[in-house]
């Protein structure tokens, strides 16, 4: 069974298109992202996912279970963290992570103060006293405490520093190792590239492309840097060229031989080849609108 199965999703908003047939398939046990800037359709998503909007068209289903019918059920069994939080004011961190914990009828406590101290986050502060990083932990807490089988996280380390960054991700990990599936929507395209095995890009509303990380950044381009002077301009896959009094820089996808012909009858001190890395290849989809470079 996947965690994630949806065929044909599309949400409109009156005449305006939010997301549209989007087919999408998360394997239980996947660390999967979502990749997209804002806008492009990553929270909409998400939250028909979970039953909070209904589709205008299209099917999914959440860890079996149907997003319309079953919505109860998948909020139950789910841990979601949306991008923005916001607390009753007067209540108490541990008054808001056991309310929480109740409405999923179960006790949390002891999960919930191990998170905390991880966290670094005082259950003691009140919600009108939280930092925004505080509110996300808090949020954060709110979502891993009572140890869900799927994590469903829309931008979760806005406001967090890196050392605590790094910790999040850290428990992450360990819960996904653990067996818990992972879905991780970002625009921080280096989040998805540490710690992701797969990833699909949203544009637009539309899904335009997805697979293991690892395929995503290997596309047959690569990085070139060049020390000296070539004549590198006319040459066919040839993109993202800067030209510089140093050298140049560039993304090439062609011919390795007309690439080593050109930077052989120039004057060359120094060059060196690398594969691109998931921003870049992530800019080419956005940019050119392609499906590989």
């Amino acid at each position: 069974m996947d965690a994630i199965c949806t065929r044909g999703l599309t949400k409109y908003y009156g005449r305006r298109r939010a997301i549209q047939n989007i087919d999408l398939t998360v394997e239980q046990g996947d660390f999967f992202g979502f990749i997209g800037p804002n806008g492009a359709g990553k929270s909409t998503t998400i939250r028909a996912l979970l039953g909070l909007i209904r589709p205008s068209a299209g099917q999914g289903r959440v860890l079996g279970l149907d997003i319309v019918r079953d919505r109860e059920k998948i909020l139950e069994r789910v841990g979601y963290l949306p991008s923005e939080t916001a607390f009753w004011p007067g209540m108490r961190v541990r008054d808001i992570l056991k309310l929480s914990a109740g409405l999923r009828r179960c006790d949390c406590a002891g999960e919930a103060d191990r998170l905390c101290q991880r966290l670094r986050l005082d259950p003691a502060r009140k919600a009108e006293e939280l930092s925004f990083g505080s509110r996300k932990k808090t949020a954060i807490v709110c979502a891993l405490q009572h140890e869900p089988e799927l994590l469903i996280l829309d931008e979760p380390t806005g406001g967090l520093d890196p050392l605590m960054q790094r910790e999040f991700f850290a428990i992450l990990r360990e819960r996904n190792a653990e067996g818990a599936t992972i879905f991780l929507s970002s625009h921080i395209l280096s989040e998805v590239q540490r710690s992701c095995a797969h990833a699909a890009v949203i544009r637009e509303g539309s899904l335009i492309a997805g697979g293991s990380v690892e395929a995503l950044v290997r596309t047959g381009a690569r990085r070139v840097s060049v020390r000296g002077r070539a004549r590198l301009d006319a040459l066919p896959g040839v993109r993202d060229l800067h030209i510089s009094s140093e050298g140049a820089d560039l993304l090439y996808s062609g011919d390795i031989r007309d690439l080593l012909a050109a930077l052989a009858a120039g004057d060359v001190r120094d060059l060196s080849v690398s594969e691109p890395d998931l921003e870049e290849v992530f800019l080419h989809f956005y940019e050119d609108g392609g499906s590989g470079i």
